[in-house]
């Protein structure tokens, strides 16, 4: 599911950090997942976690939250 600023801003501060850390965990499931030769993940779906972190952080930095 993308992530929309309108979204993101939204959100309390812990709430964008437990997102944050939730998609990291799911990307970084994704990348094990392909590396050991397990089924392969929609490469959209990889791009589309990058950019939603991408935008989380962004925000963050904006607001000096980080």
């Amino acid at each position: 599911m993308k992530s929309k600023m309108k979204d993101i801003e939204k959100m309390s501060a812990i709430e964008r950090e437990k997102k944050l850390i939730d998609l990291r965990n799911e990307l970084f499931k994704i990348r094990a997942s392909n590396s050991m030769g397990g089924t392969m993940v929609d490469p959209s779906k990889i791009k589309q976690l990058k950019k939603n972190v991408a935008r989380i952080l962004t925000y963050m930095h904006e607001i000096n939250e980080i």
